[in-house]
């Protein structure tokens, strides 16, 4: 999550002063307006179209290259795809399909379809519904995108026995689509990119290990299709378990990989309740589309929702879970009032149901509405309705069936529902009680207004930090807790040492919650939890501290979104009455190139730590929301398990084995570069 960025500091000198800066800066004139074209918009402003240039956006290109097979699968017109990771670290996608079209554009003609979509914004078969029914490409940008971030591209095309070609670079063809030769044996689409260093930077790489888990869970979600894995042998690490080659085909769909995930944890239901309802059968003709689901209720772990709308990850949820939850809410109180237990329909809530629910929920619907080009969360009001009505009869029908085993369902989530309700009433006693412990000297500063809602707390390394951040803070919203300098190692450290460690659980009495098994995300006191170190190497290790805590003692407060860093500024750049805060080296350089190009004295101060920084300047730069840039703490996509690609680093970087710190610093140190040491 990145709010805008810290803005000049405008409060020095009078109106006079500014008027007086604005008249020496260069006009602001229709020379001024930048129009950019073909794909320059993508390459100026990359987070746009795929959320950033950080790992989840490159390994995004993938994706939107897959789904293109994918809706060639589900139209019925494809039965396999492969995706190979060669050794160059470009990805190659193929496809058994029609083959995008390659003859001259009614609207251009001096191009090739195959062109227009590649080069062109907005462009695809995607828009009149006559080409697919259901896709998960909408708005003709996908494939373009891709292109205009990778720094090769080269697409096969194989139709009527004919094999096509062409390249490009950056978005732009490296001449015509040619014809190779004959292909008599040969159809589809093959698509082979390399992501560009240039947005991307060096160090990211695809990863075999998230691709494989990409490319299988396709595969779930439509049963047609058979997916081919193949990953280059330089590209796996030693200890990997990532294959190199794989075939993914599962006739059960969302059950299987249901199933496959809770790894035999035991569970209410001996087996999962799963289905697949087509929306034609149900609703008419009119209405095509379908909905597939897998759900069971385990006491063993946390649960766990995972929705995908047009077989495309939608992580946030959206309307076609809140239809499904609704379905799974009425059916388990329809049930109860049938078997007798009459306060279930005035306590059950969703939150109940779903809270150590593990489902799978897939939709695919005409014309969906996502939030944003990465599609993260379906917005389709119409698929609400879908769900719930496709899901109400076969729920009824289940529970039903099988009296015992609907029991102990119910039991479950009615457990849930009365532990949640006396939660809530302690509620306001614990917060009272550790704001009671902990209000010492140094220590918790909590905000005054009593909602979770909007609520947030700063970790912040030592008092003199802390003081500043007490007088930076919005006292409603904002509490401020300083911790005293580095925190244990929870990585290497056994459980006897993590309950006797005070700074620890003065952190978890502030947060509302205990760690480990006992953590409960409704516990958590505050929306957000934010660490807010000196932008320093200590400060660095105190803030990896810090995220290795919580991601082995509250792993699903890191799930949800919850926590974040603070990026504080490096530098103070002024001049006259100018001033502008820059991060780091880089943001310092680039904003002298970009920002003070009128002539007269800059001065630039380096903060030495938060305790350094006037409160005014701590506000304005890293408190205040409607001028800070905050950092989202995420785990790795679709890595449900404590020994995942996430966990393996924490144990690599943090845990007992200096060797294996000492192997990621030879692997890694020709990346280093202007260490602050």
């Amino acid at each position: 999550m990145a709010d805008p960025a810290p803005r000049p500091d405008a409060s020095a000198g009078t109106d006079d002063d500014l008027f007086a800066g604005q008249a020496a800066s260069d006009a602001y004139d229709a020379s001024s307006i930048e129009v950019l074209e073909g794909l320059e918009p993508v390459r100026k402003r990359p987070g746009m179209y795929v959320g950033g240039t950080d790992e989840r956006a490159l390994h995004h290109l993938v994706a939107e290259v897959l789904d293109n097979s994918m809706d060639e699968a589900v139209a019925g017109h494809a039965t396999r795809i492969e995706m190979e990771l060669n050794e160059d670290g470009s990805c190659t996608i193929r496809d058994n399909g029609r083959g995008i079209p390659v003859d001259p554009h009614p609207r251009f003609p001096d191009k090739s379809a195959l062109e227009v979509i590649l080069c062109t914004l907005h462009a695809g078969g995607k828009f009149s519904g006559k080409a697919y029914q259901t896709s998960g490409g909408l708005h003709g940008v996908g494939i373009s995108v891709v292109n205009a971030l990778s720094d090769v591209m080269t697409v096969e095309v194989a139709r009527n026995k004919i094999l096509w070609r062409q390249s490009f670079s950056r978005g732009i063809p490296q001449g015509p689509v040619a014809e190779v030769g004959q292909a008599p044996n040969r159809r589809g689409t093959t698509v082979t990119f390399h992501p560009d260093a240039d947005i991307f930077g060096p160090r990211l790489a695809l990863k075999p290990a998230r691709l494989m888990r990409m490319a299988r869970s396709k595969a779930y979600l439509f049963s047609g299709v058979e997916i081919r894995w193949k990953c280059a042998p330089a590209l796996l690490r030693d200890g990997d378990d990532t294959p190199a080659e794989a075939v993914f085909r599962f006739p059960g769909g969302l059950a299987d990989f249901l199933n496959i995930t809770l790894d035999g944890a035991p569970t209410c239901a001996p087996e999962p309740f799963a289905g697949k309802v087509s929306f034609a059968e149900k609703f008419g003709a009119d209405t095509p589309g379908s909905v597939e689901w897998a759900i069971n209720w385990t006491p063993a772990r946390d649960g766990f929702v995972s929705s995908y709308c047009n077989t495309v990850p939608t992580p946030e949820g959206g309307t076609h879970e809140n239809g499904f939850w609704a379905a799974m809410l009425k059916g388990l109180k329809s049930h109860a009032e049938r078997v007798g237990v009459k306060k279930a329909a005035a306590l059950l809530t969703r939150e109940d149901v779903q809270g150590a629910a593990c489902a799978m929920i897939s939709i695919f619907i005409r014309d969906p509405e996502f939030v944003g080009q990465t599609k993260d969360r379906l917005a389709t009001a119409e698929a609400a309705r879908l769900a719930e009505a496709a899901i109400r009869d076969p729920i009824d029908t289940w529970l039903a069936a099988d009296p015992r085993r609907a029991g102990g369902i119910l039991d479950f989530v009615m457990l849930r529902a009365e532990e949640r309700v006396r939660r809530r009433a302690e509620k306001e006693t614990q917060r009272k009680s550790a704001v009671k412990k902990l209000r010492l000297p140094g220590k918790l500063s909590d905000c005054s207004d009593n909602s979770k809602e909007g609520s947030e707390i700063f970790l912040v390394e030592g008092d003199s930090a802390g003081g500043s951040a007490k007088q930076a803070r919005n006292r409603r919203t904002q509490a401020v807790l300083p911790l005293r300098g580095k925190i244990l190692n929870v990585a290497n450290a056994s459980v006897e040492k993590l309950a006797q460690n005070q700074e620890l659980q003065d952190l978890c009495q502030a947060l509302g919650v205990q760690g480990g098994s006992r953590f409960n995300l409704e516990d958590l006191r505050y929306e957000r939890i934010i660490i807010m170190t000196d932008a320093d190497v200590d400060g660095a290790h105190i803030a990896s501290l810090l995220m290795t805590f919580f991601f082995r003692q509250m792993r699903p407060m890191v799930e949800a979104g919850r926590l974040f860093l603070a990026a504080p500024p490096l530098y103070r750049i002024t001049q006259g009455t100018k001033t502008l805060y820059a991060r780091d080296d880089a943001d310092r350089e680039r904003l002298l190139e970009t920002e003070f190009k009128a002539r007269g004295k800059i001065d630039i101060g380096r903060f030495k730590g938060l305790g350094e920084m006037m409160p005014r300047q701590l506000k304005e730069t890293t408190m205040d929301p409607k001028t800070r840039t905050l950092i989202r703490v995420l785990i790795a996509e679709d890595e449900p398990e404590e020994d995942g690609e996430t966990g393996r680093l924490v144990e690599r970087l943090m845990g007992r084995k200096a060797e294996l710190r000492f192997q990621f610093i030879q692997e890694n140190a020709k990346f280093a570069e202007d260490l602050d040491v």
